[in-house]
């Protein structure tokens, strides 16, 4: 199989993303990930959908009992490399959960059956995930379609943070029902939602700088929201070893709940409406 996908990643990157074979007329990308135990980079050709100004990609792995190794990585470390054959751009991977989840991957499969027929042939949940572009040169040079469609998602970003939260608040309420139900695949489930709150604190972290800058007054939350993601990173951290260890999580759960729900009441009453105020100028 790794020689297969290097023939494809080859052919690939000589024909500026046209493929032949089995895969001719396939909309593929490559994606670069670190190794989650490695650390090393690991390139792997997968299917891809646009939405908007982001890549959707599908964990599907041809409908087999397991994730990728691609999406644990990106999981551990959300920051990829994306090459579209015309282009290469660094990204931050964000899994999708709950209806947006859902509506993706049927709209997915009604474009390209074999991804329903992949969904058919496992119990797993295939994951969707969305790359969005972070490179800085693309923040400059962005057409004028893609400003205004940030500029749309603006007008309303801190409802749209609201948003975020409640897909996070129902993930972990999901993770916490299957450790007291004693689900199956608890482990990828946690590591799931683990990967999804991370990319949410970097990106959150990205964006605080410009936020202070365009609002000065907001400076110590930012700082206080900040030191808290880096104690949440700790906990997350802390809740991956005790998985890796197959130890009871339950009560770390419960904690991480407690402080999770803290988090994130403070930042909706402090951000929200400055955020909306903000994007509505």
């Amino acid at each position: 199989m790794a020689d297969f996908n290097q023939q494809i990643i080859q052919e690939f990157r000589a024909n500026a993303g046209k493929v032949g074979g089995m895969f001719e007329g396939t909309d593929l990308v490559l994606l670069t990930t670190v190794g989650a135990r490695s650390g090393k980079r690991h390139t792997r050709p997968v299917g891809y959908a646009r939405d908007g100004d982001r890549i959707l990609v599908f964990a599907s792995n041809a409908g087999q009992p397991n994730h990728p190794d691609w999406y644990h990585n990106l999981l551990a470390n959300p920051q990829v490399t994306v090459e579209t054959g015309t282009e290469t751009f660094a990204a931050t991977a964000v899994p999708l959960h709950g209806e947006e989840r859902d509506r993706l991957h049927a709209e997915q499969g009604k474009r390209v059956p074999a991804y329903a027929n992949y969904q058919a042939q496992t119990d797993r949940v295939i994951p969707v995930v969305a790359l969005y572009r972070t490179d800085a040169a693309h923040d400059r040079e962005g057409s004028s379609a893609e400003r205004a469609e940030g500029a749309a998602r603006a007008r309303a970003l801190g409802d749209e943070l609201v948003r975020i939260h409640q897909g996070l608040r129902r993930e972990l309420a999901a993770v916490r029902a299957g450790v007291r139900a004693g689900g199956a695949d608890l482990r990828i489930h946690c590591l799931a939602f683990c990967g999804a709150l991370h990319a949410h604190h970097s990106n959150e972290d990205g964006a605080f700088p410009r936020i202070e800058q365009q609002v000065p007054e907001l400076g110590p939350v930012l700082a206080r929201l900040r030191q808290e993601h880096a104690t949440l990173a700790l906990w997350i951290r802390q809740l991956q070893d005790l998985l890796d260890a197959d130890a009871d999580v339950g009560q770390d759960l419960d904690r991480l709940a407690g402080e999770l729900e803290a988090h994130f009441a403070y930042e909706e009453e402090h951000l929200v409406p400055a955020l909306n105020k903000l994007s509505g100028q």
